[in-house]
């Protein structure tokens, strides 16, 4: 049995259907549960019992200003992976390319290796290090001379998330690194040398060759970035404390948590803490499109 494009249907039946079901059971499944669950008032201390109460969940949320306070937040996160991890990671992919420096092997093994260690170590590590009585109050205390000069970036409201994008940045900006630097190697070296014998600076190489030859990298990495940072918890977790600190560094994934699986005295924790889910894939999706329309657009401007 054959269709018309002359497969052999129950084979072909046969191959997809596996994936397909796993992939229905694994993603599909959750994504619509967590859905109806959003529309309900559903919390297990009672029993299981719910009732359908419409988007008064989604109500809830746009009211809730620990929401808004961690969008903001997630914001920041993104603007940091976007902004900082991307850019600074292509510039060292190029330099490296270019062998601007010696060892370069060296340094992308440095610059790669925080990527190799868990997230929840390197949390604790960085924790350890702000601390008011950690390494970098002491280097504070020893450059000033005060004695009693402390870090306390970590416990302001308005500065939280200065040094967790400092650490954000020095965990990923290497494996963007590694992923533009795969991708200069694919680059044509004698346009490259061409363009240098025309009198062009390397500057101008970077901007005007180079830049241009890598945008779908640059697209993709910033898809990778936001998808990574709407859904990043466990470094955010793990470098702040209980308490007043975790909750001025709150983001959306650490919100989600805190109010479905923490928030005893929420009626309906579950269905309030699935509707935030959804709010941080909306969100993601609609970032995502945003940075496809702009690089689909930026294409577009340099063929012209």
């Amino acid at each position: 049995m054959r269709g018309r494009n002359g497969r052999n249907l129950p084979v072909y039946i046969g191959m997809v259907v596996p994936a397909l079901s796993i992939f229905l059971f694994i993603v599909a499944y959750p994504i619509i549960y967590s859905f109806w669950l959003s529309l309900t008032d559903f919390n297990p201390n009672r029993g299981g019992e719910w009732n359908f109460v419409g988007i008064a969940q989604y109500a809830k949320m746009f009211n809730d200003p620990n929401f808004w306070h961690a969008l903001k937040n997630n914001l920041i996160v993104v603007g940091v992976s976007v902004f900082g991890q991307i850019p600074l990671g292509f510039g060292l992919a190029y330099i490296l390319f270019r062998k601007h420096v010696r060892a370069s092997g060296f340094f992308q093994s440095m610059l790669f290796l925080p990527h190799f260690l868990s997230t929840i170590v390197i949390g604790i590590l960085w924790k350890r290090m702000f601390q008011a009585d950690g390494p970098v109050s002491t280097l504070l205390q020893y450059l000033s001379g005060d004695p009693s000069a402390q870090f306390t970036l970590m416990l302001r409201a308005e500065t939280v998330m200065y040094p967790i994008g400092f650490a954000l940045i020095w965990i990923y900006t290497g494996l963007y690194m590694v992923i533009f630097l795969a991708n200069l190697q694919k680059l044509d070296k004698e346009m490259l040398e061409a363009a240098q014998i025309d009198g062009a600076s390397e500057f101008q190489i970077f901007m005007r060759v180079v830049v241009p030859a890598l945008s779908g990298t640059i697209l993709v990495s910033s898809i990778l970035a936001i998808a990574g940072s709407l859904r990043g918890f466990d470094l955010i977790y793990s470098i702040t404390t209980q308490g007043l600190q975790r909750n001025n560094a709150m983001v959306l994934p650490i919100f989600m948590y805190q109010t479905a699986f923490q928030d005893f005295n929420n009626d309906s924790r579950f269905a309030y803490g699935a509707a935030i889910s959804n709010a941080i894939i909306l969100i993601s999706v609609s970032l995502i499109i945003i940075s496809n329309i702009i690089g689909k657009r930026l294409k577009a401007g340099e063929e012209n």
